[in-house]
């Protein structure tokens, strides 16, 4: 069965079992960081996306696709390139545009549920 086929779920976001995601090192500005997540949800041509994506403290760069995100816990501080410095904890909703050049400093391990429309 494809994600898109299952039927309506829950799932507790603090407790859920994430798998690892290599994170390219070019990406990595300081530290150690190491991202785990799980996609629970996919559109069956593929272009929407909803999971769950963790990563430890650290200094990464990212280009963004469109994304609505909420996080469950943890600390960071998001730089977009030539926009607005976002400090976000639990409980902040952020939404991100395809295309943005972002900087993480993740403080503390930040978990987030997330929407991705690619």
């Amino acid at each position: 069965m494809t994600t898109h086929d299952q039927p309506s779920f829950a799932v507790h976001i603090p407790d859920a079992e994430l798998e690892v995601e290599p994170l390219d090192p070019a990406q990595i500005v300081s530290g150690t960081p190491e991202v785990t997540g799980k996609v629970l949800w996919e559109s069956a041509d593929g272009k929407q996306l909803r999971g769950i994506w963790q990563i430890t403290p650290g200094v990464v760069t990212d280009t963004e696709a469109d994304e609505l995100f909420v996080v469950v816990s943890g600390r960071a501080t998001v730089a977009v390139e030539g926009g607005a410095t976002l400090e976000i904890g639990p409980g902040d909703a952020c939404v991100l545009r395809e295309g943005d050049k972002t900087t993480w400093t993740v403080h503390e391990t930040l978990r987030k549920a997330y929407h991705i429309s690619l």
